[in-house]
């Protein structure tokens, strides 16, 4: 078997020899040589920090810029899960977690892949059971609630701003932790600048790729920008500096300012038994994954709704399949 330091210095040796633009496909011909440490990689996607999202617009489900976000957010998915099996990863699953969770073009992603679209119930909530997963990817998200990234916001821009223990929390701070108990390492994140900060200042190692917005509109550039992209997401694997499972100590003292005023606070406070001040709802919980569960409730739903949960996430799964049957017509049509 070829040593890891054999195999860099093969590269090195090739790729002096090499142009740039062969440098990446050596990269993979070397980084093949040796058995990649993870077995099943997560890639969760959004659609915010993708190289096709200029505005909220875009972001925003059944508009007219929908479908060519949709269409890019695809494409980045697509390279960095190509380059990830170049890498020697053998198994990968992607989640959707954009609105409907319905943004991705299944047809245009490897069919290695297993892509799963649409909110699951279970162990986490959103992604479901994560099975024998052992890393996890974040590609195209974005900032935290009450921050200056692009299109920030934590779970819903219906909250205005959510700090805990008197700090912004971002949604890759979030994940990261609910999927810690099943010994799953972040490893990548890509999204604008501020939110690559944010990734490494709450997750000290992780690697990131910045995605300035607005991005470049030239097919070169853009084809550009996703190669780099793929090639810091593969080299991720290797990183020596990677965080081990993100596991943060509680108790969590979290104040969700939201975005409505006091009335909406109110009625969300009454909904669900919560303390509050003025627009502001408070939370004391002693783990994160508690912490989750009420961010859920608060965004996301009410008693009624909660009774008949499975009932609404079908619903909520057939709008998403309608509305990215929308996208592909929309897209067919240019």
């Amino acid at each position: 078997m070829v040593s890891r330091t054999k195999c860099g210095q093969i590269i090195c040796f090739l790729c002096a020899s090499a142009s740039l633009r062969d440098a990446s496909g050596l990269f993979f011909m070397g980084r093949a040589l040796v058995p990649c440490m993870y077995n099943h990689v997560l890639i969760i996607a959004d659609i915010e920090g993708s190289t096709g999202c200029p505005d909220y617009a875009a972001s925003a489900f059944l508009t007219p810029g929908w479908p060519a976000a949709c269409q890019a957010m695809t494409r980045d998915v697509q390279a960095v899960t190509i380059a990830l099996f170049k890498a020697g990863v053998p198994r990968i699953t992607i989640h959707d977690f954009h609105r409907t969770g319905y943004n991705l073009l299944p047809e245009w992603i490897d069919s290695r892949a297993r892509l799963i679209q649409g909110y699951r119930r279970g162990a986490v909530p959103g992604i479901g059971y994560p099975g024998d997963a052992d890393a996890v990817l974040y590609v195209g998200l974005h900032a935290a609630s009450g921050t200056s990234g692009f299109l920030a916001h934590t779970l819903t821009s219906r909250i205005a701003r959510l700090t805990v223990n008197g700090r912004p929390l971002s949604e890759v701070e979030l994940f990261s932790a609910v999927l810690a108990p099943y010994g799953i390492r972040p490893l990548f994140f890509s999204g604008c600048p501020v939110a690559c900060d944010q990734a490494r200042e709450a997750l000290p190692g992780i690697s990131t790729f910045s995605i300035l917005k607005p991005t470049p509109q030239a097919p070169q550039q853009v084809q550009a920008l996703r190669r780099a992209l793929a090639r810091t997401a593969a080299a991720a694997l290797d990183n020596p500096t990677a965080p081990q499972p993100f596991c943060p100590r509680g108790p969590f003292y979290a104040e969700i300012r939201l975005r409505d005023g006091a009335a909406a606070a109110r009625r969300v406070a009454v909904r669900w038994r919560l303390n509050r001040a003025g627009n502001t709802i408070l939370l004391e919980t002693p783990t994160i994954q508690q912490l989750y569960a009420d961010l859920i409730r608060i965004c996301y739903l009410t008693p009624l709704v909660q009774a008949f949960l499975p009932l609404g996430l079908a619903l909520h799964r057939a709008l998403g399949i309608a509305g990215l049957a929308w996208a592909r017509r929309r897209l067919s049509a240019l």
